[in-house]
């Protein structure tokens, strides 16, 4: 039987580590991560996929993979909001720096995703917050003050509305406007629903549009546009069978805390690894149409609050004039 439709979805590098870290013993060849605790509630670690052998064992491009976990912005806390923002900022800040790319460098900002669906929407609420400058630069740039970069940005919409493909789309944009680098703002797919709308992802590989819900599209990478893509993602969905899968884990757990005599209840299951448990789980829901995608209730305020995070960290990031220590006066 072909299992790989019923293999763990997530757009996440550290959630792939997570997957395979105890088949190699916490030791993968060709990886390399790097964890930040430093920042109070708000955790960052960094993932190097150094090579093709450090890919084929996480299933992800080669690149840099910033993570920034942040379980707390579920109470809606404005200090740590912004707390995030200026740790997103510096970061980001430094991530131009080890690609090279200069402090004039010219950008396009892309918020990809279907406006009229809130859980699809983070690219183009991000677009709506970021501070664009482009039109400055053209028609009154004496008036332009130093610390500013040149910033375009477009929200292209979704094949089902436009016709188009996105790569298309941002290609032709592009090929007028002459960026030096893309920044591609997208929803990504968790494995797990504490990460939901808690968590960013900032990676150099680029990025397919609707890969989160398994329909992938034309990739908007540096091998498709010809200069260097920036991605940057926040898991907005999970899916009903791991939703499912982590129920069972918390079930087993529960009942290992009472009884040490467990096998009775669950029998092999309790023993499975987690992506045999989640294939089992998938071949059971998929055939019957019950794999649906789930988003949290309160999806509409999480994502107007994260977008906002992520547009004043950027703003905070690609302009000088900004102070990258306390980006809250950029917060909308």
């Amino acid at each position: 039987m072909d299992l790989q439709p019923y293999s763990v979805r997530t757009d996440l590098a550290l959630e792939a580590r997570e997957l395979v870290a105890d088949q190699y013993k916490n030791n993968i060849p060709g990886v390399e991560m790097d964890v930040d605790e430093e920042g109070g509630e708000i955790k960052v670690t960094t993932i190097h996929v150094q090579n093709e052998e450090g890919s084929r064992a996480l299933g992800k491009l080669p690149g840099r993979y910033i993570t920034f976990e942040a379980p707390g912005l579920r109470r809606k806390d404005t200090d740590l909001q912004n707390a995030l923002a200026t740790r997103f900022a510096q970061y980001f800040a430094d991530f131009l720096a080890k690609l090279n790319i200069k402090q004039d460098a010219k950008v396009l900002m892309i918020g990809l995703g279907n406006w009229n669906v809130t859980p699809d929407a983070l690219g183009p609420i991000v677009i709506e917050n970021v501070l664009v400058t482009r039109h400055y630069f053209e028609l009154v740039p004496e008036q332009v003050e130093p610390g500013y970069r040149e910033v375009s940005a477009v929200s292209p919409g979704v094949l089902g509305i436009t016709g188009i493909e996105t790569s298309e789309i941002v290609h032709g944009v592009i090929e007028k406007t002459k960026p030096d680098f893309v920044i591609a703002v997208d929803a990504l797919a968790s494995k797990a629903v504490e990460r939901v709308n808690t968590t960013i992802q900032i990676a150099d590989t680029g990025i397919h549009p609707g890969s989160g819900i398994g329909n992938k599209r034309k990739g908007v990478t540096k091998q498709e546009l010809g200069i260097p893509v920036i991605a940057i993602g926040v898991p907005t969905v999970v899916f009903a069978s791991t939703i499912v899968n982590n129920s069972i884990e918390m079930v087993i757990d529960h009942f290992k805390n009472e009884t040490n005599n467990t096998r009775f209840l669950f029998g092999q299951m309790e023993n499975m690894k987690e992506h045999e448990r989640l294939s089992m789980v998938k071949e059971v829901l998929e055939p019957v149409g019950q794999d649906l995608l789930v988003t949290p209730k309160d999806i509409d305020e999480f994502i107007e609050d994260i977008a906002n995070v992520i547009a004043s960290g950027l703003n905070a990031a690609l302009h000088q004039a900004i102070d990258k220590k306390n980006v809250a006066a950029y917060t909308h």
